[in-house]
């Protein structure tokens, strides 16, 4: 997970150069990618907390391939969260120090609010993975 996070915050920060290289303009970042991964990571933790309640507090059980499901689901949930927050940071980072450029506050800002939005994802998707584990007196 940390790997895809540093892989993901050097794309992020190599993009603006690059961008402004080959196109001669930065992207701009738009409230949609912050809002869509906020909205992904709220469906992912309301799952952890109902796979939990299920599981742990009432004893119940999943199915196995429910389970399974919700693991996997988890895991590249893991993995692409710690990738696109990584890559929105470095994104934001990119930024620092150049406020004197057109729109550079904006998507600064917009960019980090989506880094954080997808840090809330890595930590909902932890949170299923570990809702998913079953107890130790378990068969």
């Amino acid at each position: 997970m940390a790997g895809f996070a540093v892989v993901g915050l050097v794309l992020g920060w190599l993009l603006r150069p690059v961008s402004v290289a080959v196109n001669g303009t930065a992207p701009t970042v738009s409230w949609l990618p912050a809002v869509t991964l906020l909205f992904v990571a709220l469906i992912v933790g309301w799952l952890a907390w109902s796979t939990f309640r299920t599981v742990h507090r009432r004893r119940g059980h999943l199915e196995p391939h429910h389970a399974v499901n919700r693991l996997v689901l988890a895991k590249a949930c893991t993995l692409g969260g710690a990738l696109v927050a990584g890559a929105y940071a470095g994104y934001a980072i990119s930024w620092v120090g150049l406020t004197e450029a057109l729109l550079a506050r904006e998507r600064m800002l917009h960019a980090a609010l989506a880094a954080l939005a997808g840090a809330a994802l890595v930590v909902g998707a932890l949170l299923l993975e570990r809702a998913c584990r079953t107890r130790r007196d378990d068969r």
